[in-house]
């Protein structure tokens, strides 16, 4: 049995559905090229002592000079919160708050993230993403609101044009519930 929220919400938001599925976002690269120095203090920070990351010679024997860690990859795609030469404010993730605001959903959180890497981010790559929306569901009610979930895929890429990640986000957003 569904509620009225759930009938208001799946009445607004059917015909969006369709229109939504399978739209893609080129998002660009992002503002910050991959670099040493980040590296280093991204090994430093989660003291990360993989040899890959501080000695040249394994970095050269096991994978051909040196690369970023996997669990850098969203940091060379987000853009930089203050850049006075930005024209306009892109938000990571950007589809996700799109679909947010044409649904009608203010609040979300993030309930899985699968990554599957390609080729490793390397000192000098630029990443762009492309975010398309794979999935929406139907509504529905748990705890913290009514709403619906949707899958958004971003695929990652350098300036080669060879796929570095393709990263799968699984959502709800909703309106809460009233207490």
């Amino acid at each position: 049995m569904s509620s009225a929220l759930e009938e208001e919400i799946g009445a607004r938001t059917a015909a969006l559905v369709p229109k939504w599925t399978g739209v893609s976002l080129d998002a660009g690269p992002g503002d910050v090229e991959c670099e040493r120095g980040y590296i280093l203090h991204w090994a430093e920070a989660t003291e990360n002592a993989n040899l890959l990351y501080w000695d040249e010679g394994v970095a050269q024997d096991v994978t051909g000079g040196w690369i970023a860690p996997p669990s850098m990859l969203s940091v060379w795609m987000r853009p930089l919160m203050f850049n006075p030469n930005a024209r306009e404010q892109v938000r990571p993730l950007e589809m996700h708050f799109r679909l947010k605001d044409a649904f009608e959903l203010p609040e979300g959180i993030v309930t899985g993230n699968e990554i599957v890497f390609g080729v490793p981010v390397r000192p000098g790559d630029m990443i762009a993403t492309k975010q398309t929306v794979t999935e929406i569901g139907d509504v529905r009610t748990n705890r913290l609101g009514t709403g619906r979930p949707w899958t958004i895929d971003v695929t990652y890429t350098n300036q080669r044009g060879e796929v570095v990640a393709v990263e799968s986000y699984r959502m709800f957003c909703y309106v809460r519930s009233a207490s």
